[in-house]
């Protein structure tokens, strides 16, 4: 049975979604904010989070950020705000759908389901990452915070972690130096572009360590950044 996280504090909407979820056969855990939802995160390990964007001890895309650097697990956000520069904003820091209110709620299990089948070819792995099947030799335990190449546990700095889970997070999409320092790091403006350069080369060598026959799974598009191509 599949899991979702819902982090809403709206009840009358949470209802309606949990509601229909459950009719669908998925396990919901409910937060009403987001310090509770990233402790549910924790210890249940959904194979989605729908995340409000207005929670009343922070904004959704805070939350994103925080779960961006612990897991790559699919989130899909729900939200008032419909402006494009939001939708864009909410993409950008990781987000895999933005859907503004109201919203019909078979409409989001839908959504759900479609990012599911993106993410793992619609096969329960709720053990693992989504993002596992998206980047074939690469798998990522959230629950131990641990990335593993080709079976083998990566011993990875934290913030190699960070950066590797972020690319992880979106195989095959170019991530800017600065997109990097955003995502990795909670104060960017302390380091400089080369720091990420200094810590993919790094990654690199590790992952080489482990098949060094293997092709390169970490790509430099030159003057444009960074992307974890396909194994597959």
């Amino acid at each position: 049975m599949r899991s979702i996280l819902l982090i809403e504090d709206e009840p009358a909407i949470a209802d309606t979604l949990i509601y229909a979820f459950e009719t669908e056969h998925f396990t919901v855990h409910h937060a009403l904010t987001g310090g509770d939802g990233m402790a549910a995160l924790d210890q249940h390990h959904p194979d989605c989070v729908l995340l409000d964007v207005g929670l009343p001890d922070g904004s959704g895309f805070d939350f994103c950020q925080q779960i961006r650097a612990r897991s790559a697990v699919p989130i899909l956000f729900l939200t008032a705000r419909d402006s494009e520069i939001d939708r864009i904003l909410g993409l950008e820091l990781g987000g895999d759908d933005y859907v503004t209110k109201p919203f019909s709620p078979r409409e989001i299990v839908a959504r759900v389901r479609a990012i599911l089948r993106r993410t793992d070819n619609g096969t329960a792995a709720p053990a693992e990452s989504a993002a596992a099947a998206g980047a074939g030799m690469l798998h990522h335990d959230p629950g131990a915070m641990r990335i593993h190449c080709a079976g083998t546990a990566l011993d990875l700095t934290a913030h190699e972690y960070k950066l590797l889970l972020v690319l992880l997070s979106s195989p095959g999409r170019v991530f800017t130096r600065d997109q990097l320092l955003d995502r990795a790091w909670d104060d960017p403006g302390a380091v400089t572009d080369r720091t990420i350069d200094a810590h993919i080369k790094s990654i690199r060598s590790k992952l080489r360590s482990i098949d060094p026959a293997a092709p390169d799974l970490i790509q430099t598009r030159r003057g444009l950044g960074y992307l974890l191509v396909s194994s597959h």
